[in-house]
């Protein structure tokens, strides 16, 4: 098995990686749903996957994939609807602005930085509307609350940090599906700062960054890499190729999310296409470009064979 790391490291250094790395993420949803079909795949991209077989055991990830509710360490009250999907959280427990100065960070001290662990976790726990009257409004007590937040973070690197190996994945949905919820200038102004304090963190360890994000982001993408990131993982869809070129191209490595709303609608050929059409727009012999797939259950098995045909295929691309 090819160590994928160290690609990421070559192409994160433009030093002339041997091949495209690529990683293939999977909802624990869709091996439920096609148990012998996906171990038959994994066994057929053994480089692609970190699971090869059908005994796919999605309980390690605890209770955030498993059908029912929990609350966080937080307070925040997660609902999964779907065994094996990943939940939405149902209660914000920092209904006021009052609140917030009553708020007290975790006590679990246990290194752990989940996805939303710091855009996100502000809206985990003020709901999407306060949270974005607080920056529109630009309150004192959203100052407060996002120095908590990191406070907290910060500590969980600093012990992540100990016993992490070559890399650090960080995960925070900063985008929707066309731009930045609070926009550039707000997010340089409240954000970019926790970044840059948590990924220095990592980065003084001797930790590579790895920075994933959801949703319009290429506005900011030059802020993440200046914050610290080695490496950040857009989406295709909502970036967009061109925009994507346009910013990172030769600058900023990139491990591309492919398509991933395209695939449950589209013909395979229409899958395959797409593949080799992301790579032939953003490979570089030098480096730069990884790539990431990640398949649901709504994704037809016919499209997901097309997709991982096609990702083999194109590893060895040279243009």
């Amino acid at each position: 098995m090819i160590d994928r790391e160290a690609l990421l490291i070559k192409v994160i250094n433009y030093d002339h990686p041997e091949e495209i790395p690529i990683g293939v993420g999977t909802l624990p949803s869709v091996w439920l749903k096609y148990p012998d079909e996906m171990s038959e795949f994994a066994k057929r991209f053994p480089d692609f996957f970190e699971y090869v077989d059908s005994d796919y055991d999605y309980n390690e990830y605890g209770q955030f994939y498993q059908s029912g509710s929990y609350a966080d360490h937080w307070g925040c009250v997660w609902t999964i609807m779907e065994e094996g999907v990943g939940g939405i959280v149902t209660e914000h427990p920092v209904k006021n602005r009052e609140d917030i100065l009553k708020l007290e960070i975790p006590k679990t001290l246990d290194g752990d930085v989940p996805h939303g662990f710091m855009f996100l976790r502000i809206t985990d726990l003020r709901g999407f509307e306060e949270a974005m009257a607080d920056f529109g409004e630009e309150c004192d007590e959203l100052q407060i609350l996002i120095d908590k937040i990191l406070e907290y973070n910060c500590i969980q690197t600093k012990i992540i940090s100990k016993n992490a190996g070559r890399f650090i994945y960080f995960g925070d949905d900063l985008g929707m599906q066309h731009g930045l919820p609070i926009g550039p200038a707000k997010w340089r102004k409240y954000l970019k700062p926790c970044y840059t304090k948590i990924f220095k963190i990592a980065r003084d360890a001797g930790k590579y960054v790895y920075m994933h994000s959801d949703g319009m982001i290429y506005e900011i993408i030059p802020d993440l890499f200046e914050a610290g990131a080695h490496m950040v993982n857009p989406q295709f869809r909502a970036n967009g190729i061109d925009n994507l070129v346009d910013v990172c191209k030769g600058r900023f490595p990139i491990n591309l999310d492919l398509d991933r709303q395209m695939f449950p609608f589209a013909a395979p050929q229409q899958c395959r296409n797409h593949v080799f059409d992301a790579v032939g727009a953003m490979y570089m012999p030098e480096g730069g470009l990884g790539l990431n797939i990640e398949l649901g259950p709504d994704i037809p098995l016919e499209n997901i064979e097309a997709i991982l045909q096609a990702a083999h295929e194109c590893r060895f691309y040279k243009g």
